[in-house]
């Protein structure tokens, strides 16, 4: 009984390269081995499917209507094995993540940590920061930000529940000049204030009232890019930070640091990773998936 799919093979490689010799070199057979399969193949079914002349080939209506009917069936073929193929093979490579400075579970040791010692082929690169840009124009292979910032067209995984941000300070801090009572009140305060670049406005902290969006420009007496700075300096007494509350939240259980204005501050959309849709993703980036949905963020 023959075999119905004898020469499908060299049919297909023919009708994508258009070229006898490019499918012989793609299938590494000769061009004569190329031609007697295809042959083989047309008397086989009835009909020609490739017209040949000896300067140029086209797919008949017969050749076309094969080609069409059978291309999606084989690539789900090729899909499939390759899925058997990443069953057997580990994940491995470098790793190109852009992670915002204030993910703070996502970046802490004990994520990454668990991530590293399961998956010991894959180098990890983070770039910690907070400007927005093209990670696939870069060359990343994902990034973390917050999800209200996250383009439609990315695909997001969680990496942390909703958070929320508030403004702190030290007990020492507060004896001197007292709390805000209202987020407008902190134009009358010493404010350490952020921003991701030097050319740009120092960040307008947000707050909401009644189910109103609001912003302070504060006149900070200290702006900078480095959350730590602004931690030091908030716990120094030297006057009120603002920020996500998780970047502030082992200082507040320790005492050192005071929430202020919580009422004005709700929760919203928390960090995820993100990277763009492709019909196949990496193994590597696959496993950080993986790995992230086996995770609880509260």
């Amino acid at each position: 009984m023959p075999d119905e799919l004898e020469g499908i093979s060299v049919f297909l490689a023919i009708a994508e390269a258009r070229n006898f010799r490019l499918a012989g070199e793609r299938l590494g057979v000769t061009r004569s081995a190329v031609s007697q399969a295809l042959q083989r193949l047309e008397d086989r079914i009835g009909a020609t499917l490739v017209q040949r002349t000896t300067r140029s080939m086209h797919l008949t209506e017969a050749g076309q209507l094969l080609f069409d009917a059978i291309s999606p069936s084989v690539r789900d073929v090729r899909e499939a094995i390759e899925a058997v193929r990443d069953v057997q093979a580990k994940p491995r490579g470098l790793l190109r993540i852009a992670v915002s400075s204030i993910a703070e579970r996502f970046l802490s040791g004990r994520f990454l940590g668990g991530f590293i010692a399961a998956h010991p082929g894959i180098t990890l690169d983070i770039t910690v920061t907070d400007e927005e840009f093209d990670i696939v124009e870069a060359g990343l292979d994902a990034g973390v930000r917050l999800g209200e910032v996250i383009e439609q067209d990315m695909i997001a995984v969680p990496v942390s529940g909703r958070q929320r941000q508030c403004a702190v300070a030290a007990a020492s801090y507060l004896e001197r000049h007292g709390a805000p009572i209202h987020p407008r009140d902190l134009v009358n305060h010493v404010c350490i204030g952020w921003r991701p670049r030097t050319d740009l406005a120092p960040y307008r902290w947000e707050f909401s009232e009644d189910g109103r969006d609001f912003d302070v420009a504060v006149d900070p007496a200290v702006t900078t890019n480095d959350m730590r700075v602004m931690l030091r300096l908030a716990r120094a007494g030297v006057g009120i930070t603002f920020g996500v509350f998780e970047t502030f939240e082992h200082d507040v259980e320790q005492g050192e640091l005071f929430p202020l204005l919580e009422e004005y501050c709700p929760p919203f959309q928390g960090f995820y990773l993100y990277y763009p849709r492709r019909h196949r993703q990496p193994l590597k980036l696959k496993a950080l998936v993986d790995y992230i949905r086996t995770q609880t963020f509260g």
